[in-house]
């Protein structure tokens, strides 16, 4: 599957450059678009073989979010080893590449080594990206993984939705006054990648089922050629706030 996508690519690469050929003094503009259609099949062979090369050596890409709301600065260590010091609410770390197989996350009190908050072990696969989310309230912190794409159709955007809100009931999320595109949203899920077109619009987050907004997302981008994860952080009605982040892969 890996050969023929990356044959496919590289025969639309070929072809765009081509055309951007034909058209360089003809009709500049058309140039231009073909050029851009042939870095954009390059750029998705680059990371495709890159994806690819990972996974043969049997190895995986992790990066950390903190998302727990009511939970200090923290440090992170992996196998009894320090990873993240003094990693605050909202903020994630860089993607970093290990070994598939299973790892001990324990968090502290950021600066504290005598009782982690947490202790878990975490499962990655070979040739996957993972975001890992310290989620829920302090008193019951847990951590979510998810796997995360970096692969869109050329021209397209592509978006999902991350339910980590803890005291937030499950949501639809939909265009404000308008169509639903993920429902039923429970916490701790996040949706399959859906495809759309490059926007902007304004989104909202309703209790499931129901016309009730608990949160507007006004003037979400939505740009080409990029995935996107629209997380909502925070609690419903307590500080801080629900709101809600796009984080990229």
């Amino acid at each position: 599957m890996y050969q023929q996508n990356f044959d496919q690519l590289a025969w639309e690469a070929a072809k765009y450059d081509l055309m951007s050929q034909y058209y360089k003094y003809s009709d500049p503009q058309m140039h231009i678009y073909y050029y851009q259609k042939h870095l954009e099949c390059m750029q998705r062979m680059m990371n495709d073989n890159k994806n690819n090369r990972i996974g043969m050596n049997g190895e995986a890409e992790v990066r950390v979010l903190h998302a727990s709301p009511d939970a200090p600065d923290v440090d992170v260590y992996v196998n009894g080893q320090p990873m993240l010091e003094g990693f605050s609410y909202k903020q994630r770390s860089n993607y970093v590449t290990v070994p598939a197989g299973q790892y001990q996350i324990d968090i502290y009190p950021a600066g504290q080594t005598n009782q982690p908050v947490l202790s878990q072990m975490v499962e990655v696969g070979a040739g996957n990206k993972y975001t890992v989310a310290a989620a829920g309230p302090v008193s019951s912190l847990q951590l979510i993984a998810v796997i995360d794409s970096d692969s869109v159709s050329s021209g397209k955007a592509k978006v999902r939705f991350w339910h980590l809100s803890p005291n937030a009931p499950a949501v639809d999320i939909a265009v404000k006054g308008g169509e639903v595109l993920f429902r039923n949203v429970p916490f701790g899920k996040a949706t399959r990648y859906l495809s759309l077109p490059p926007t902007t619009t304004d989104l909202e987050v309703r209790v499931a089922g129901t016309p009730n907004v608990v949160l507007t997302i006004p003037d979400a981008t939505l740009n080409p050629n990029q995935a996107y994860t629209a997380v909502a952080l925070g609690f419903v009605g307590e500080q801080p706030p629900l709101e809600a982040i796009f984080i990229k892969p």
